[in-house]
């Protein structure tokens, strides 16, 4: 989607999303009173930006440390040879590993990124040697382990220019 098929978002929706963004389960009536709308017309815009598919999906995110997952790190990936069948194969391969939480097409040197947590450096060895290696096609992994996340952003700034 390129900027001049972006969805125009009033001043109303803006507020309305930045409510959701900081607590996604505030109830109708007290999203409706913190955007000055009735509950009725509250909703109405809320259903409506849902069916846009400017919003995705509602979540909890979990602590990772206090569920014993120790490490994170990006894994790069080189297909053999990167063609849409390929992809595809990887892709789908990839979404079935539980440690996988992000996977990213890229333009450059690799052809794959990935986001993983695993509870410890031997499940991290054991991840990488034998889960993602055997994936069919792979020719190439490079991984770089996170020392510590400074950030997290999570909500996009509906009110600054990006």
């Amino acid at each position: 989607m390129n900027q001049e098929e972006a969805i125009k978002l009033d001043k109303i929706d803006i507020k309305i999303l930045k409510a959701l963004q900081a607590n996604a389960r505030i109830s109708n009536a007290d999203l409706a009173e913190s955007v000055n709308l009735s509950q009725t017309p509250c909703l109405r815009r809320l259903r409506k930006l849902e069916a846009q598919g400017l919003i995705k999906q509602y979540r909890t995110q979990l602590d990772r440390k206090q569920l014993g997952l120790q490490i994170s790190a990006f894994v790069f990936v080189k297909l053999e040879r990167n063609t849409a069948q390929n992809g595809r194969e990887f892709e789908e391969a990839v979404s079935r590993l539980p440690q996988v939480m992000e996977c990213c097409v890229l333009a450059g040197r690799h052809d794959y990124s990935l986001r993983i947590v695993t509870r410890d450096l031997e499940s991290y060895e054991r991840f990488i040697k034998h889960d993602l290696a055997h994936v069919d096609k792979v020719a190439h992994i490079e991984s770089t382990i996170i020392l510590n996340q400074v950030l997290d952003r999570a909500v996009i700034d509906l009110e600054k220019p990006l």
